[in-house]
């Protein structure tokens, strides 16, 4: 059966780890029977957490089942591919996120079981007042001296803390220490990956009562113990057109992700579609609308993710809305 390469609206898996909050329902009512959550893994085929169709031809597969069956979906650069290699989600945190590393691919693939690693992105949808983040370390250590930190409860004496705001944006290689902070609400876009390292936990107790599990010994393996400049937000550039205003957020090896702004209400059409090379997602971020196609439409809200297979037909957005525009 010819389906076509139309959009797929996506619904999302959630997590409930104990720093979550309730925005993800409250905001973007996600309807996600968790208290509290987390993250919501908008556009995703890694096993640890799905995503799902929403309706058309595949409404109820997982989304990782889909690109099984059409592998075309992700075009010509992931040629011999049928998984994601990236990962979408939202994540609130009500309380501070754990002292973290990611591996790189090289680390991964060699010492856990030929996995990726995991180089991020974070997009500040909003931030309390105080809010900030950790972006690596204010001072250059040894692995040993970091050891000692952690041990005694004073690593914090050795990170870099940046303040944040809405709308700001932060790229985090692989092998960079960092943490989310309590207030933020963010989009991050990643590598397909699960694979995260605790440096430092604060000591918080998990569901079954234990403290939880820390991995310094991998983590120092991996993490970029020398001093990092302070994250300075990189110069940004609308670029207008009838009707839609995008620009570029973040260029990489693995994603590309503009902002891009549409507003149709003096009827203009806007036009959209993925070329040959890559599939695109869409995230919305703000405002509702409708993405129209051959055959069908997708109404949309914020919080929405919406999948762009390669070569798809062209598409026409209406409304007043803001986007992630993802290109893998």
């Amino acid at each position: 059966m010819d389906t076509g390469n139309k959009p797929l609206l996506l619904r999302p898996s959630g997590k409930d780890y104990l720093w979550g909050g309730s925005r993800l329902n409250d905001d973007f009512e996600k309807n996600i029977d968790m208290a509290p959550l987390a993250e919501t893994w908008e556009c995703s085929t890694h096993p640890d957490g799905p995503s799902f169709v929403v309706g058309g031809t595949f409404d109820g597969q997982e989304l990782a089942e889909v690109l099984c069956e059409h592998p075309e979906y992700l075009g010509e650069r992931h040629k011999g591919e049928n998984t994601l290699p990236i990962l979408i989600k939202f994540i609130d945190a009500k309380k501070d996120l754990s002292v973290q590393v990611h591996p790189t691919d090289k680390y991964a693939k060699e010492y856990e079981n030929g996995q990726l690693g995991k180089t991020e992105m974070w997009y500040v949808l909003d931030a309390a007042k105080d809010a900030s983040l950790i972006y690596g370390l204010n001072k250059s250590c040894t692995k040993e001296e970091m050891r000692t930190a952690i041990a005694e409860g004073s690593v914090g004496k050795l990170l870099q803390k940046v303040p944040i705001h809405k709308d700001e944006l932060f790229f985090i290689e692989a092998g960079t220490v960092h943490a989310i902070g309590a207030g933020a609400l963010v989009a991050e876009i990643q590598e397909n990956s699960n694979l995260t390292y605790r440096l430092f936990d604060y000591g918080r107790v998990g569901k079954d009562g234990k403290t939880r599990e820390l991995h310094v010994e991998k983590a120092l393996e991996v993490a970029n113990l020398k001093s990092s400049a302070e994250p300075k937000q990189p110069l940004r550039v609308l670029k207008y057109r009838p009707g839609v205003a995008s620009e570029l957020l973040t260029r990489c090896k693995y994603f590309e992700v503009y902002r891009m702004l549409v507003n149709t209400e003096r009827r203009q059409i806007v036009h959209y579609k993925a070329d040959e090379v890559a599939f695109r997602v869409l995230l919305c971020v703000g405002g509702c609308g409708t993405i129209g196609f051959e055959g069908g439409v997708i109404n949309f809200y914020k919080g929405d993710c919406v999948f762009v297979p390669a070569n798809s037909a062209t598409l026409t957005l209406h409304g007043q809305a803001q986007f992630l525009d993802i290109r893998g």
